[in-house]
């Protein structure tokens, strides 16, 4: 079964949604240069009033690992999923104490990542390549080489995701994981329910099939 990670949430209403039609866990962003950027204070309403059995990822971008751990306790966070150039030894250090996901950038016609060298990561966010970008971008990554990738690793697909592309995603790549976030939007960190619901009816056609 592929599993749903709503990204960029911004409101309790929309977290809330979120969960209530079905998807496994939800990402907030604290990269303060995103549209998607929200505030600790924020973030702990969100995750308190979230019911039970779904997962909250906090986004960080090239945080130094104490202050990573330190806010992912303090609110109780799931997963800490790393979307910058964070070195192999920051990767390492924060995986002793919460888990972690590792997000990648893929390239159309890239290499596969050195996957190996974040063998503490308990799984690989692959997201679109854009320069100077760190994710949010709606530029789909290369399918062909996360399907490789799906082979030795643990794969959330990200990048480009939307209700129309989706099940031909989870067909092609086969990940563990889909990411969404501009692909569900009205506006950034504003989530469609109309899009929402069209997205993971298209993630339960592809499991069925």
């Amino acid at each position: 079964m592929v599993r749903v990670k709503i990204c960029g949430i911004s409101s309790v209403a929309d977290a809330q949604l979120c969960a209530q039609l079905g998807a496994h866990a939800i990402g907030l962003n604290f990269f303060p240069e995103s549209l998607r950027a929200i505030s600790p204070f924020t973030a702990e309403k969100i995750v308190r009033e979230l019911p039970p059995f779904v997962s909250t990822v906090g986004i960080f971008v090239n945080w130094a690992p104490e202050p990573v751990v330190a806010l992912s306790r303090a609110l109780g966070l799931s997963f800490a999923q790393l979307h910058g150039d964070e070195t192999p030894q920051v990767v390492s250090e924060i995986a002793k104490k919460i888990p972690v996901i590792k997000a990648l950038r893929l390239g159309q016609g890239s290499r596969l990542p050195a996957f190996s060298k974040y063998s503490e990561a308990s799984a690989f966010l692959l997201d679109a390549a854009l320069a100077g970008e760190f994710g949010g971008t709606g530029q789909t990554t290369d399918w062909p080489l996360a399907q490789e990738a799906v082979r030795s690793q643990r794969i959330i697909l990200a990048g480009g995701l939307t209700p129309g592309n989706v099940a031909e995603a989870i067909a092609t790549v086969r990940p563990y994981a889909v990411d969404v976030a501009s692909g569900v939007e009205s506006s950034p960190g504003k989530k469609d329910p109309g899009k929402l619901r069209a997205f993971l009816l298209e993630v339960e056609r592809a499991n069925r099939s």
